[in-house]
């Protein structure tokens, strides 16, 4: 029995359903075959942190592999060459990607093109050169990009970005500094946002400008990879910008207002980690349905104790509650809605439930749970950060109140 009525029209069961057979076909076999490097973080990472080589050139493989069955490109704009798919379809891809590969089988995470790494809506508005230079190679997944927001001084409340961009000729100099920028070790090209009016940008009205910045240009520095959670290396970076020289075609919308294309990036940021999180914590709620079916403690399965079964019943709930709020969030958007409000209440829930369903999940498995080999605490991990990125549940918090203090009161 579906536990949702019509939650997708045809069109998306079908993308879903062709996406999970791309998973089956092309990321799964993949680990299988080069599970000595994928699963083993000495191999995996270089001594300074970075993905292996051989690691990287099977990432790239999986992009491509997804352009050209046509996953990657899938929800990118058609006025960019892709798809053209909304954001049920976004939710809906990343739901299943998660669902089959949670993070056993991690290649899966690139099979469709994340805003933040490659081609989205957040580059709808590059110039006309910056199209012809770099459109076509990442579109078709053979490189990829970051998206330098967030300061070392400046995370939640980005105004307070220190980076500048001054005027020099037709174009500028841009110097500052980026931190948990992922995907900057390895990434083309860069979107940098920096101060270009401060005094505007000191009044929040604005002043803040995006340029599209090569990683290859002199002054641009991946200073360290950031590692996290005792990890051998990482995909995100510090970045130092030395005085770089930034072109009038590599500005990214209107000068003075980037802000409002950051917060494009971040809206589908968090309908991405809403995903993840459905995604992986019905993966692992049904592992531990199918555990405490079989372990047994003092001639019982433990699925008879309610002190086991209960707390994995109310996950249960509460991701169920989750996974309607995203598809709803997700139809507001592709009415044309803001729905901050819905988006910043999605996210936070559905983020907060889904780390706490790992930790129950890796509970009922007992030590088991904790061991490499069934791959849960990754995913807790990664829940577990995602309750930070793009906005954290604080922040939501602030968001969804402020809405509502100014009259928006549906829900």
């Amino acid at each position: 029995m579906p536990a949702i009525h019509e939650a997708y029209p045809p069109e998306i069961v079908a993308l879903r359903d062709g996406l999970d057979g791309f998973l089956r076909q092309e990321v799964i076999p993949r680990h299988e075959r080069h599970a000595a490097l994928l699963d083993d973080e000495r191999r995996l990472f270089t001594d300074e942190g970075r993905y292996h080589p051989d690691a990287l050139a099977l990432i790239r493989e999986v992009r491509m592999a997804a352009a050209r069955a046509g996953y990657y490109a899938m929800c990118v704009p058609a006025s960019l060459g892709g798809g053209g798919l909304g954001h049920l379809a976004w939710f809906g891809g990343w739901e299943r990607v998660f669902h089959r590969c949670s993070e056993q089988y991690w290649l899966g995470h690139y099979a469709i093109s994340h805003w933040a790494f490659g081609p989205s809506a957040v580059l709808a508005q590059v110039s006309p050169r910056a199209r012809e230079e770099m459109l076509a190679p990442m579109m078709a997944g053979r490189q990829s990009m970051c998206f330098g927001m967030s300061e070392p001084g400046a995370g939640s409340d980005a105004m307070m970005m220190k980076s500048r961009a001054v005027p020099d000729g037709s174009g500028w100099r841009l110097s500052g500094s980026k931190i948990w920028t992922t995907n900057s070790p390895y990434a083309d090209y860069c979107i940098v946002f920096a101060v270009t009016d401060p005094e505007r940008a000191a009044q929040r009205r604005g002043g803040i400008s995006a340029f599209l910045v090569p990683t290859a240009s002199p002054g641009f520095v991946v200073e360290r990879v950031i590692r996290m959670w005792g990890s051998a290396g990482g995909d995100e970076a510090v970045l130092h910008f030395d005085d770089i020289r930034v072109e009038p075609w590599q500005l990214v919308g209107e000068l003075h207002k980037g802000f409002a294309i950051a917060m494009l990036g971040v809206n589908l940021g968090r309908l991405y980690n809403s995903a993840r999180a459905v995604g992986q914590s019905r993966a692992a709620l049904e592992k531990a349905f199918e555990y405490i079916k079989v372990r047994e403690a003092f001639g019982h399965p433990i699925a008879e104790y309610q002190g086991v079964s209960f707390p994995l019943a109310e996950s249960a709930m509460q991701m169920h509650a989750a996974h309607l709020m995203c598809l709803n969030a997700a139809r507001l958007l592709d009415a044309g809605l803001p729905a901050r409000k819905e988006v910043a209440m999605t996210k936070a829930f559905a983020t907060q439930m889904g780390a706490q369903a790992l930790d129950r999940v890796i509970q009922a498995h007992g030590a088991i749970g904790m061991t490499n080999e069934l791959h849960l605490t990754e995913a807790w991990q990664s829940l577990r950060k995602v309750n930070i990125a793009d906005g954290s549940n604080e922040i939501l918090r602030r968001t969804i109140a402020r809405e509502m203090l100014d009259g928006d009161m549906d829900w």
